[in-house]
Parts: structure tokens; sequence; C-alpha cells
């Protein structure tokens, strides 16, 4: 029951879902890039000629861009399916208590 001073709840309807957060997909995705230009630099026999620290420079922007690329794709596949399984759901606006409506500490009323 509602008084006469507060106004009635109101409710709207609101989509719920679980998007991805971009950043961490990123991140993971640049670090496998980069353990990948490890291997390729230092797991892979290969020119005499090449310093290997010089092969894991050059592939370690090629591969970690690569890497946070794909990250971020698999962040936007993720974020598509999770608009598929979206929930509605109806909210309602709860008036905010004032201090003496509280319940004081210890459960004394």
């Amino acid at each position: 029951m509602s008084s006469p001073e507060t106004p009635a709840p109101e409710r709207r309807e609101v989509t719920v879902r679980r998007a991805p957060k971009y950043v961490p997909f990123l991140i993971l995705g640049a670090l496998v890039g980069i353990a990948v230009a490890a291997f390729i630099a230092f797991g892979i026999p290969g020119d005499e000629n090449w310093d290997p620290s010089a092969v894991f420079g050059f592939f370690l922007v090629l591969c970690g861009a690569g890497g946070a690329i794909l990250g971020a794709i698999a962040a936007l596949i993720l974020d598509r399916l999770s608009v598929r399984r979206a929930e509605r759901a109806v909210v309602e606006s709860v008036p905010e208590a004032d201090d003496d409506d509280l319940p004081e500490p210890g459960g004394r009323s």
C-alpha cells in the first residue's frame, strides 16, 4: 500500500543481457600473438644470417597486432550472440527510504 505522499512506483521494461568486455579479449589476443611470435623466432630453426631477437621483434609486431584483432573479432561475435539471448524484464522503481524508516543496527526498532 502506498501512502498519499509517496508517488506510485514507475514500471519500465528493460533488456537484460551479458555483454563481453572488449579490453580483456584484446589483451588475451595480443598475449597469444606474442607467444606465437616467440615460438616462431626461437622455436623454429631459421637462417643463420638473422638474429633470433630481431626476428622476434618483427613477428612481435605482426603477431601481437593480429592476435589483438582476432580477440576483438571474438568479442564482437560473442556480443552478437548475447544480443540474440537477451531477455526482457519489467523493473519497478523503489522510493528512497528516509533515515527514520531504516531499522537500527543490532535489530532494535
